[in-house]
């Protein structure tokens, strides 16, 4: 079966096409590189023996998508990941992320609704929550107004895959909510490697391990937690992807209950900012420089999962621990340094 990836050689994304192809299903991978690299390309091949099939566009020119479900017309599923994801970004760029993350998205539900039949997994976020009101938070948590336009686009996008799929029966769609993805391949053959400076917490504390930041700036330390700092849901990356699997899978066997569907994928656990840089000091052997500085515009105090329904429904659960993610994260920032 041929599975389409969007934004595949991207950090989930390329961990999601290893496991895809270590299933047996013939993947391809649609990525215009703004933020990944040719070179993943390679990374993937030398985990799983082969290389994915690889289209460089921006799916943001309409004709180009219709162009490629033209040529590509045996596609029985799509996974999209391709979106702008940094949530400080998205309040100084919105035009930008409402483009990229609403217009895409549309572009291709338009293409899926002429071929018929189609399974749909999309690449949503637990920001759809904003501030909730119990934790850990369940599937049933109310959606509320977001915290930035990044949220609002993963809340709009929802809605979008929702109404589709109300008026076209032939669509079967799941959207997973993901925590706080971090980690690598434990190869040390792919990992996140953004471009620029890191928008995520983990790739600044491992860049500021090795010596490439001067300091890590810990946005707050009065909030109302145990520390002061704000809590998330660390998810390996390698166990997320391995969910995004087991969603294709239940869509392409009709397990689905109705043909829109929505998973939270997470640990359960939730960890502080402060946690995080421990658990990288106890895996790297190092000690971190990092200061307290103002609190950032659109975060939230903290975020963890509910897993109940992924872990049951879907067979799936995150096997791995906090430091077995950062110390995979770690070996993976001291790879790509030895080699640049």
């Amino acid at each position: 079966m041929k599975i389409l990836v969007t934004g595949g050689l991207g950090f989930i994304g390329s961990h999601t096409v290893v496991e895809l192809q270590n299933e047996g299903f013939e993947v391809v991978v649609v990525d215009n590189l703004s933020n990944s690299s040719i070179d993943v390309l390679d990374g993937i091949k030398s985990i799983t023996g082969k290389k994915p099939i690889f289209e460089e566009f921006d799916l943001r020119e309409k004709p180009k998508v219709q162009a490629f479900f033209q040529k590509h017309d045996d596609i029985a599923g799509v996974i999209h990941f391709a979106a702008s994801k940094a949530v400080g970004e998205s309040v100084e760029k919105p035009l930008q992320y409402y483009e990229n993350n609403l217009g895409v998205l549309v572009y291709i539900l338009q293409e899926l609704k002429k071929k018929g039949e189609a399974s749909f997994i999309f690449s949503s976020s637990c920001t759809v929550y904003g501030q909730a009101d119990t934790m850990p938070i369940t599937e049933a948590a109310p959606v509320k107004p977001a915290e930035s336009p990044y949220g609002n686009t993963k809340q709009v996008g929802e809605e979008i895959i929702r109404d589709t799929c109300k008026v076209n029966q032939d669509l079967n769609a799941i959207a997973l909510r993901y925590f706080n993805p971090i980690g690598a391949h434990p190869s040390g053959k792919i990992g996140e490697l953004p471009i620029g400076v890191p928008q995520n917490l983990v790739p600044f504390i491992t860049q500021t391990g090795i010596g490439l930041r001067e300091q890590l700036s810990v946005f707050g330390d009065d909030y109302p937690t145990d520390d002061g700092t704000c809590i998330r849901d660390y998810i390996h990356v390698v166990d997320l992807a391995k969910a995004h699997v087991a969603a294709l899978q239940r869509l392409l066997a009709s397990k689905n209950e109705t043909n829109y569907e929505v998973f939270n994928l997470g640990t359960g656990k939730g960890s502080s900012v402060l946690e995080v840089i421990q658990s990288f000091e106890r895996v790297s052997g190092k000690k971190l420089n990092y200061k307290i500085v103002d609190r950032r515009p659109g975060d939230i105090v903290q975020a963890y999962a509910d897993t109940k329904k992924a872990n049951e429904v879907l067979g799936w659960k995150a096997k791995s621990s906090l430091d077995d993610a950062m110390k995979s994260a770690w070996e993976w920032e001291k790879i790509v340094r030895s080699s640049s």
